[in-house]
């Protein structure tokens, strides 16, 4: 019974526990629903108060933006205003302007009118006071006009010599300060068309009974060789040598350097002279590669093509006026890159360009076409500059040159051809253009002698007192001058020196 009343107590007591506790909780929460009711209340009216005063706010933004905008377009439409009364101000102007000149253009073609009538006027005026002075002078127009233009001609020859000869002074005068500009635009006169040079090779012979063993039996050393080397060899009776003869300079070298190892070696049969032939040609393909590197090394002229440097060394080989070809191009290079140093231009440039000028003519013996052609199709072949090509193109005058450049080395390969020892010339063209030169000089009137001095170089020209007045001298001289540059072709320039002599004889009694 008193664990029943224990238990019953028990639960009694948890059942009040309850109770009280949920009413206790039921009070808080509805406190706090109040509370949150509260301050659910307090923020609708807050946020109902901040919505009308940012309406406000943006009514008052929109009021004034509003204000704005109207003050803005009334001041435009007052601006497009003014601009119209312009444009209509300036239409009125141009209409009186259109207006005024209308009435000046009829004034103009009534006065237009007027003088056309004063000019046929004059003219038949003209023609009766011609008829007159015909009448008078008993000459006719043409004769008349003849006498006059004769005179004025003479009159004008002496103040045309005047000119010349002060214009020279002038220059004489300011020569160093237009001495840049004379080297960039002078067009030097080229050498004549080139010819081969030495197109054969003679070899000395120990004996004569070295020639049976060239030829060998049945011919068959000789044959060897011709077909090898591409070389016609000439087995005649001149005792002691052999010639070799070809037009390719390089075949040359190495047929002749073959028989030359070939007779120091005393074994000549068909076996050894391929062998010797194929030593030979490598030792010349080197030497070619290794005259085209020593070229762009003096030169300092950087990033040839491999193909262009063995090109250059074929060079070496190439004679023209029995001049190196290789030579010819190192000191035209040379003289390119001085002028242009003292023009201001790009020096390496016009150092590969003087180098690279006659490129041509390593191929000439095995191509079709002329060796500027040539030349200018290695140079873009290998895709090198505009101007370069250009200048390979003008230099002997193909093309006219149009850059500082082309002039350049136009003058540097006149230069080099024409210095004194750089070419040979046949004795019987030399006589015939000094003579020529001479013929040339002695046709013009008033002229007694001239002989031809520096190789041609020079002609010197005496001419008679009587019919050649000094101021009348530096105009033959350039008549000479015109007439020698029209008439002949020739290397470098020809100075043209005119002496006149007046000797006056009295005695003393």
């Amino acid at each position: 019974m008193g664990l029943y009343g224990f238990l019953i107590g028990f639960l009694f007591g948890f059942f009040l526990y309850f109770f009280f506790r949920g009413k206790f909780y039921k009070t808080k929460l509805d406190s706090v629903k109040k509370e949150a009711e509260q301050i659910l209340a307090d923020a609708v009216k807050n946020a109902e108060t901040k919505k009308r005063d940012m309406i406000l706010q943006g009514k008052e933004e929109v009021i004034k933006f509003k204000t704005e905008s109207d003050r803005e377009l009334s001041e435009q439409r007052k601006e497009y205003a003014k601009r119209e009364n312009k444009i209509q101000e300036r239409e009125e102007t141009l209409e009186k302007r259109a207006i005024a000149l209308d009435s000046k253009y009829e004034v103009a073609a009534n006065k237009t009118k007027l003088i056309q009538e004063k000019l046929e006027e004059v003219e038949k005026l003209k023609c009766e006071h011609i008829k007159a002075l015909e009448k008078t002078s008993k000459l006719s127009r043409e004769h008349a006009k003849n006498l006059l233009l004769e005179n004025l001609d003479n009159e004008l020859v002496g103040e045309k010599a005047a000119k010349i000869k002060r214009a020279e002074i002038e220059i004489k005068e300011t020569a160093d300060q237009k001495a840049c500009e004379i080297i960039s635009i002078a067009m030097q006169r080229l050498a004549a068309n080139h010819v081969s040079g030495t197109t054969v090779s003679v070899i000395d012979l120990p004996n004569d009974e070295m020639k049976g063993r060239v030829i060998g039996r049945d011919g068959r050393n000789i044959r060897a060789i011709e077909s090898l080397t591409g070389v016609d060899l000439i087995v005649d009776d001149t005792p002691g040598t052999i010639t070799l003869s070809t037009f390719d300079p390089v075949r040359r070298e190495i047929a002749r350097i073959t028989l030359e190892k070939l007779i120091a070696d005393g074994r000549i049969h068909p076996v050894k002279i391929e062998e010797m032939f194929e030593k030979t040609k490598s030792e010349i393909e080197e030497a070619i590669k290794s005259e085209g590197e020593r070229a762009i090394l003096e030169t300092r002229v950087l990033s040839v093509h491999p193909e262009i440097v063995r090109l250059l060394g074929k060079l070496h080989y190439r004679v023209s006026y029995g001049q190196s070809v290789l030579v010819h191009s190192l000191e035209v290079s040379f003289l390119c890159g001085m002028m242009a140093s003292e023009l201001g231009i790009d020096a390496n440039l016009a150092r590969r360009a003087g180098l690279l000028h006659d490129i041509g003519k390593a191929m000439s013996q095995t191509a079709e076409g002329s060796h500027v052609e040539l030349g200018i199709e290695i140079a873009k072949k290998y895709k090198e500059n505009t101007k370069l090509i250009h200048a390979i193109a003008a230099h002997h005058g193909d093309v006219e040159p149009k850059t500082a450049l082309a002039f350049i080395v136009q003058a540097a390969d006149a230069v080099s051809a024409a210095r004194p020892g750089a070419r040979r010339e046949n004795i019987e063209n030399y006589i015939k253009r000094l003579k020529k030169l001479e013929e040339l000089a002695s046709s013009f009137e008033g002229v007694e002698s001239c002989y031809a001095i520096q190789a041609g170089r020079e002609i010197r020209i005496m001419v008679d007192p009587k019919a050649v007045k000094d101021e009348f001298m530096p105009l033959l001289a350039r008549e000479i001058c015109k007439k020698v540059e029209s008439d002949l072709t020739f290397p470098g320039q020809i100075k043209v020196n005119i002496l006149r002599e007046s000797c006056v004889i009295e005695h003393a009694k």
